[in-house]
């Protein structure tokens, strides 16, 4: 693709909360969206998510029908990477796991084509790490969006020691110009900007809820009351999801060794527990399924 030229045709690996979000956002600017599942349960999941949102947004007159319809005719779900072969763009949303990560970048250098930009939009892992797995590391790049992404205008790009200016710049139209997101840029570090600041913060009210100093609510209460945060820490760590929230902890732990990073016990054992918050159905809090 020549610099200036908008993206037509988009890959995404992934349909969970954030796979989704960013097919409908892609399929909302008018973009050609395969999205690749693992398997046909978590694709159709993945595909429903998307129409219900589509719906909604019918429902409260922010889409007319039409355009849901057209939307929706613009995603179309699989189960083999082989059919992301003819992508312009390659976005990865699957579990934050650096190995499975590092593998699927390395199955999608095989199957995308060689002038194909591939995009992470891991929330922790140094983009080089999944880079350095291709042939093409100059076209690797962050793109990382907020959950919920149709709701959510941040993207962070992050952009790697071996990224072109090429690949960063197409990669910033994509985002700004055709999705209508609002970017900041990150050097390739863990966590990149936002979650080197919210991560430390999440811990440290898991660290006060599990010493006794003060009960959940307090906690919350206190930071949404008194410094007009939308939600309090504890409830954020349920919306991202505590294993996420884990997996970034140890990405930022394992890079800087400090202990402010360090994953409390009480969040290990409730991701043991499979206690993952919002999408189990009950982490700090309850939630109705």
């Amino acid at each position: 693709m020549e610099l200036g030229t908008n993206f037509e045709r988009v890959g995404v690996v992934g349909a969970g909360l954030m796979g989704s979000g960013i097919a409908e956002v892609a399929a909302k600017a008018g973009i050609n969206v395969t999205v690749v599942e693992a398997s046909s349960v978590a694709a159709e999941s993945g595909l429903n998510r998307i129409r219900k949102s589509i719906d909604r947004a019918v429902a409260k007159s922010k889409l007319a029908e039409d355009e849901g319809a057209a939307i929706m005719s613009r995603i179309h779900i699989s189960e083999d990477l082989a059919s992301l072969a003819d992508r312009q763009m390659v976005i990865e949303a699957v579990v934050e796991d650096e190995q499975i990560k590092v593998d699927l970048f390395r199955n999608l250098d095989e199957v995308v084509s060689d002038d194909a930009i591939l995009a992470s939009n891991t929330s922790s892992i140094p983009i080089m790490k999944l880079a350095m797995a291709t042939s093409r590391p100059e076209k690797v790049i962050g793109i990382h969006f907020f959950n919920p992404v149709p709701v959510l205008d941040l993207v962070e790009l992050v952009i790697s020691l071996h990224t072109s200016p090429e690949t960063h710049e197409m990669a910033r139209n994509f985002a700004e110009a055709q999705l209508g997101k609002s970017v900041i840029e990150s050097q390739d570090r863990a966590g990149f900007i936002v979650n080197a600041l919210l991560i430390p913060y999440v811990l440290s009210a898991i660290r006060m809820f599990e010493s006794g100093f003060a009960s959940k609510e307090d906690i919350d209460q206190g930071m949404v009351v008194g410094c007009a945060h939308p939600m309090g820490p504890l409830a954020l760590a349920d919306l991202i999801g505590l294993d996420t929230t884990m997996a970034v902890a140890e990405s930022l732990y394992e890079e800087f060794r400090e202990q402010l990073y360090a994953p409390p016990p009480l969040l290990a054992r409730m991701v043991d527990a499979g206690l993952l918050g919002r999408k189990t159905g009950r982490g700090f809090y309850e939630y109705a399924r």
